[in-house]
């Protein structure tokens, strides 16, 4: 259901935030059902995931709900883990976060045409936690108070939507270590992805979270005028997020939020 509360852009085109980021994530979507098979085609990777087909419909009501608050500030990511958005198809996710902040539950997720057997996707109800998101999310909601809060000052979205698996484990391939043509071509759509989205919700700032984030904006975002800055990523595998018990990670965060 959409609501009617979701501000219209002044001085852009008519239409909700909501209705065009959503139509611009549908576009995405399709485009990248293309670019995995190509992926997967060319031997580069042997399995990749696109959560914006099989839990469209999680990601929607994300969007209708983040879209709400209008955020000057966008939180831009990676590519979705295996726990979190490769899962609920929202940046960041993690079960008890969508669960008990977001309060998104009761529905379905599809499957990956073909997946990795150390690889399901659960939806909703996948037992295991996702680090990153009970972090960034945590840090979000001690900061803001609830999602309409938090939705009011920034809008959470990753660079690329595939989650890229390889090896007999399954193992989570960041786009940065992937190379080709294919690889190269999908970079730049969801380049086009990411200027849509700043300007559907007028953003004057974009946060990459990591060093590649940021490139990846700053090459999106150069003639635009728009402010680009970075942050530490809150993975459990990263040092600095690690460090004083989190403690330096969520003020070098803290510095760049609204």
């Amino acid at each position: 259901m959409r609501d009617e509360g979701c501000r219209v852009i002044v001085g852009g085109p008519t239409g909700m935030i909501d209705d065009r980021l959503i139509e611009a994530a549908l576009r995405l979507r399709d485009d990248c059902d293309a670019y995995a098979d190509r992926i997967v085609g060319d031997g580069l990777v042997d399995y990749v995931y696109n959560p914006l087909r099989y839990a469209w419909d999680i990601h929607e009501t994300y969007l209708r709900m983040a879209a709400c608050g209008a955020a000057g500030t966008v939180l831009l990511g990676m590519n979705p883990g295996p726990h979190g958005m490769g899962q609920m198809g929202i940046p960041f996710a993690a079960t008890s976060v969508v669960r008990d902040l977001l309060g998104i539950s009761g529905i379905d997720v599809s499957k990956p045409a073909i997946s990795h057997s150390r690889r399901p996707v659960n939806g909703l109800v996948h037992p295991k936690e996702e680090v990153s998101g009970t972090r960034l999310w945590g840090l979000l909601q001690d900061r803001y108070g609830d999602a309409e809060q938090i939705f009011q000052n920034v809008f959470i979205v990753n660079h690329c939507p595939l989650m890229i698996l390889q090896g007999p484990r399954g193992t989570n391939v960041t786009p940065n270590n992937v190379s080709g043509p294919v690889v190269r071509d999908l970079l730049e759509r969801c380049d086009q992805h990411l200027m849509e989205v700043v300007i559907a919700l007028g953003a004057e700032q974009v946060v990459g979270i990591g060093k590649y984030a940021e490139k990846r904006a700053k090459v999106a975002l150069g003639e635009m005028g728009i402010r680009v800055r970075t942050c530490w990523h809150p993975s459990p595998a990263s040092p600095l997020a690690n460090r004083n018990g989190g403690k330096d990670w969520r003020e070098n965060v803290s510095a760049v939020l609204p």
